[in-house]
């Protein structure tokens, strides 16, 4: 079966007759619990709900796939009421005082800002890497922990995660990679090896900018005990609203992330023909150096690409003048958005720096605005 026909009946419930054909929010905090409480599925809502239970089986569906020696495996996903809670979980689940992390120089800021400012202050020690070339490999030796994040945000940058994964666990070390950009439709983690596929499912995973979600999706069984329990003592859970409301919006994801994803390749094909555009940045383009990585592990490059104005007057200048794209953090939605993303700080990037997230409109209207917008830099 393929792709978008699993995760579109993955959203459905048993053909039981009578029974609505998508799951509802289940509202509660205790459960009728009589006797041992091991009995019962569903006690108190901190540590479980229905409405987690059917959309971490549509995300563990996603995330499920087969090794490079052939052998098949079933992922099983957890839930979180952000993608920060779901990056938190994993590093408290893992680290402790003496462990070591490796982690990219640009992996997403407020990962870099938790490690450094507040599990360094308790002691784990954290090595921060480029991410091109070796030194990610050269740093593992004694890490407990090697953090991915590819294509790295907002730079765009691609890791081997297949190569990384092997070397680190030569190392001793697990890994985890942040696959918030293209999704488990559009890269699967655990199949090229990482311990940990996380994501923030607020982005293009939901794709209506309307929830705060994320999960940690996992192979391993003790791993996801481990999980759990981080989840079920710090509460970072999701409320049943939102669950439901991502499970419904997952239903479309195979049509919402293909329009995105041909959008972005068309929009970075366009930039590269403009003068006013220094750089683009994005994995689909044969001149991205990361390409050959990107083919090699990735079904989509992304519906997320970057691209470089001369300086912070000529991004300002674009973004006021374009009126089919929304001024806006974040990205994976169906609105196509930018930001000068210089503007947060965090990010060695230059001033006329812009993020983008292709939308779902039509290219051709996006292109049409973008033209006369970057017409309008002098």
């Amino acid at each position: 079966m393929r792709d978008a026909t699993k995760i579109i009946r993955s959203t459905l419930t048993r053909a039981v007759p009578g029974t609505p054909l998508h799951e509802g929010p289940v509202f509660a905090a205790p459960y009728h619990t009589p006797g041992d409480p091991a009995d019962t599925p569903y006690t108190y809502a901190r540590s479980h709900n229905p409405s987690w239970t059917a959309l971490e089986r549509a995300i563990g569906q996603m995330e499920s796939g087969e090794l490079a020696s052939g052998a098949k495996y079933r992922a099983s996903a957890l839930v979180f009421a952000s993608g920060m809670a779901a990056v938190t979980a994993v590093f408290g689940a893992v680290l402790r005082p003496g462990d070591v992390v490796v982690l990219q120089s640009n992996a997403y800021f407020a990962a870099r800002v938790l490690l450094q400012e507040y599990f360094a202050k308790m002691g784990v020690k954290v090595r921060m890497t480029e991410t091109l070339g070796i030194e990610q490999v050269s740093l593992l030796e004694g890490a407990r922990l090697l953090w991915i994040e590819t294509p790295s945000n907002p730079t765009m940058d691609v890791c081997d995660i297949a190569a990384l994964t092997e070397a680190a666990h030569r190392a001793g070390a697990l890994v985890a990679v942040d696959n918030t950009t293209p999704t488990p439709l559009g890269q699967l983690p655990l199949a090229l090896g990482a311990d940990f596929s996380v994501a923030s499912d607020t982005k293009a995973m939901t794709g209506h900018s309307d929830i705060l979600l994320g999960h940690v999706a996992v192979r391993d069984l003790e791993l996801r005990a481990k999980i759990d329990q981080w989840r079920t003592l710090t509460g970072g859970i999701l409320g049943p609203m939102e669950a439901w409301l991502a499970l419904r919006s997952i239903a479309t994801l195979p049509l919402r992330l293909e329009r995105g994803c041909e959008n972005a390749q068309r929009i970075a094909e366009f930039l590269l023909t403009r003068n006013q555009v220094e750089s683009v940045l994005y994995p689909g383009l044969p001149s991205h150096p990361g390409h050959a990585i990107a083919i090699r592990q990735m079904r989509y490059f992304g519906p997320v690409l970057s691209f470089v104005l001369r300086d912070k007057a000529a991004a300002e200048t674009f973004l006021s003048k374009a009126t089919l794209i929304t001024e806006a953090t974040s990205f994976g939605s169906v609105t196509t958005t930018a930001e000068r993303r210089a503007r947060w700080g965090g990010d060695a990037i230059a001033e006329g720096f812009i993020r983008m997230s292709a939308g779902c409109e039509a290219v051709e209207d996006l292109i049409e605005d973008m033209a006369q917008a970057l017409d309008a830099i002098r």
